[in-house]
């Protein structure tokens, strides 16, 4: 039995959840997500609760629970508040600046590397080491900012490189003489 499955999602006030055939509907004040539900599970909304249930009691049914109530958990959280990721970048030159729907970084390359923002996807330089991505789709913000830190991993000698806010690079000793 699912422990996460057979928790109902919260309905807040303010979001939309409608159920229409194999397809979830979630429409808040930051806009509107959907979601295709698989064949090996059902759903539906009672009392301004969502729940999910497996159709059958295969193990991949059983499976698909958790994960189906965690998506939709996710998209009601999106359409209410949103989500955000900051990155910090650390390093002798490397800056950041929104031009458009354009992210241009310069990280220690010979050229710049121009990041074109998805649809859907907010990126805020408010100084030019800290960037802000946000969205109401989570995995799409999670997508982009892993993309951003792609191109330079902080590397563990100088600490320099595009980290998460927040994450802990271990140090490594320089070589001795």
């Amino acid at each position: 039995m699912s422990r996460i499955g057979k928790n109902p999602v919260p309905v807040p006030s303010g979001v939309t959840l409608a159920v229409d055939g194999h397809k979830v509907k979630a429409k808040g004040k930051l806009g509107e997500l959907s979601l295709p539900l698989s064949a090996l599970v059902e759903a539906g909304i009672d009392d301004g609760k969502f729940w999910v249930k497996p159709a059958d009691e295969t193990k991949q049914a059983r499976m698909m629970w958790g994960t189906t109530r965690n998506l939709v958990r996710n998209m009601v959280r999106g359409v209410a508040q949103g989500y955000t990721k900051n990155l910090e970048i650390n390093g002798v030159g490397y800056r950041a600046a929104v031009q458009g729907k354009t992210l241009n970084l310069q990280l220690g390359f010979s050229h710049d590397v121009p990041y074109a923002i998805p649809e859907g996807i907010t990126i805020t330089a408010e100084k030019p080491t800290l960037i802000t991505v946000s969205g109401i789709d989570k995995q799409l913000v999670g997508q982009v900012a892993a993309e951003i830190r792609g191109w330079r991993p902080p590397e563990p000698y100088k600490g320099k490189g595009v980290r998460y806010e927040g994450e802990y690079v271990r140090r490594k000793e320089g070589k001795k003489k």
